[in-house]
């Protein structure tokens, strides 16, 4: 019953909300642990572990690419403790295109680098910085160019399916249109894999003569990193893939087949060499690295506005290849493999002007693939991410609970600006600014209960470069004379 007369309370609730910061330093890994215990870790499934639970780490056994990469993780948070971490095993075979297959596995199914988008619900942890360590240098020759050097004549018109013989190897589909009795284009719906390159057979088109119509192989993208950003983009992830090792030349034309994605951090094209049971191994260098971004965020309170790069690396005995690096030298090969976004880990020397330190293996990459240079430095995605995530958080809560007035939209305002205010005050970001603009808020859409707010911010930069103008300073002798003068008192007067 409704009070008649008297006095009562109600709190609308309509006030800034409590914003709580995203974890973006969970680490999700996937790849293979041959004898791992099933009961804990199934095929295909996230489990969640701390690199310093002991018992599930045993639990995976010891041998793969999830020991291993855990190990790198740990050997890295010597000084920082654990990691959080999200693991996806998946069947181990000898032919890594088999495992590759499996690591890509059905996104209808759930398997394979899938199964990482139920780690939200399923365990309560988004990982956010993905690795696959040892499947992701990988690549295939597929078919490439068409040239048409003669359209032939007299053929039957129309689209027809393309014919694939001789050559080496399978997987090749497509089609092809003759116009006028000639073929007019060719298209490829699938590349295939092949070390030869087979014939195109155009008997589809009946009485088609004299046409000369090749093709080129071409090397075609890893599956893992063709995939991987659109994993990312739903969990708001970056992903560190790792290239080709024996020369640059290789690595460079990997480099190209990677998608031109923000999601992507500044891939790596060293394994690392450490020690076991007395002997050097070489192990993917992934993990080592992947582990700096978790160690540069706890240093700011879980915020990820740092880089990684000038950080040490703990446990190497070594990397392969060595790169040739210098601060002062624009010619080394280091220089230029940043230049094109890589990352590099480069070893200190004592005494060498120009060295990345004085000792240790030092890593170096601030870069994602991003084709905006907006969003060059791997920093200031995290940021983004981290803001974003961060609101849709604070800003669920007035969602059909409030009607749209101006005091519900004042209080989501004060919401967005309250922890802006902190990122800015401890330099996490340089400036923001938060609006309402009247010209984009239509009275149709704010009768549907849709509003338009505006947001922007400034990330900082990452500090890679800086010129130092050297000069001689004349003035500094005439004040020298003067000294002099005064000091031995020898004017003649």
């Amino acid at each position: 019953m409704a009070l008649v007369a008297g006095i009562k309370h109600l709190r609308d609730g309509i006030e800034p909300q409590a914003v709580l910061g995203a974890d973006m330093s969970t680490i999700g890994i996937i790849g293979t642990a041959l004898f791992a215990d099933s009961t804990i870790f199934p095929l295909n499934t996230a489990v969640f572990l701390e690199t310093s639970d002991a018992i599930k780490r045993a639990a995976l056994g010891s041998a793969g690419t999830l020991v291993d990469a855990l190990a790198g993780i740990s050997a890295q948070l010597a000084n920082t403790g654990a990691a959080r971490v999200v693991v996806v095993r998946v069947e181990h075979d000898a032919d890594a295109a088999t495992v590759i297959s499996n690591i890509v596995g059905s996104e209808a199914n759930r398997t394979g680098m899938w199964a990482l988008l139920d780690a939200p619900e399923d365990l309560g942890y988004t990982p956010r910085l993905l690795i696959a360590p040892g499947y992701t240098s990988q690549t295939v020759q597929g078919l490439g160019d068409v040239t048409i050097t003669a359209a032939g004549s007299d053929g039957t018109d129309g689209t027809f399916p393309l014919a694939f013989t001789s050559g080496t190897g399978s997987g090749a589909a497509g089609t092809f249109t003759v116009t006028g009795g000639a073929v007019t284009s060719v298209n490829l719906t699938a590349r295939g894999e092949y070390s030869v390159a087979p014939t195109l057979d155009f008997s589809a088109s009946a009485n088609l003569t004299g046409e000369n119509i090749s093709v080129a192989l071409d090397q075609v993208a890893n599956a893992v990193c063709a995939n991987m950003p659109t994993i990312c983009e739903r969990l708001n992830a970056m992903f560190l893939p790792e290239g080709p090792t024996n020369d640059r030349a290789t690595a460079v034309k990997w480099l190209e087949t990677l998608p031109r994605s923000g999601r992507i951090l500044h891939p790596l094209r060293q394994d690392a060499k450490v020690d076991v049971d007395g002997s050097t191994v070489t192990k993917p260098l992934s993990p080592y690295v992947i582990a700096v971004y978790v160690s540069r965020d706890a240093g700011t309170d879980g915020v990820p506005t740092r880089s990684a790069a000038n950080e040490s690396l703990y446990g190497l005995v070594g990397v392969t290849p060595k790169i040739p690096f210098s601060f002062t030298d624009e010619s080394t090969e280091g220089q230029s493999d940043i230049g094109i976004s890589f990352g590099i880990v480069a070893k200190g020397e004592v005494g060498v002007n120009g060295a990345i330190a004085d000792g240790g293996f030092v890593f170096w990459g601030t870069d994602t693939l991003s084709p905006a240079s907006e969003w060059l430095f791997a920093n200031v995605n995290r940021m983004r991410d981290y803001m974003e995530i961060m609101q849709v958080r604070a800003l669920r809560y007035y969602l059909g609970r409030f009607n749209l007035t101006s005091q519900t939209v004042q209080a989501v305002l004060n919401t967005l600006q309250t922890d802006l205010i902190r990122l800015r005050a401890d330099e996490y970001i340089l400036d923001f600014r938060l609006g309402f603009e009247p010209d984009a808020n239509t009275p149709d859409n704010l009768r549907l209960g849709f509003i338009d707010l505006q947001f922007k911010a400034e990330e900082p930069p990452v500090l890679r470069k800086i010129t130092l103008r050297s000069r001689r300073h004349r003035e500094a002798l005439t004040t020298l004379a003067n000294n002099i003068a005064i000091q031995v008192s020898t004017d003649i007067v």
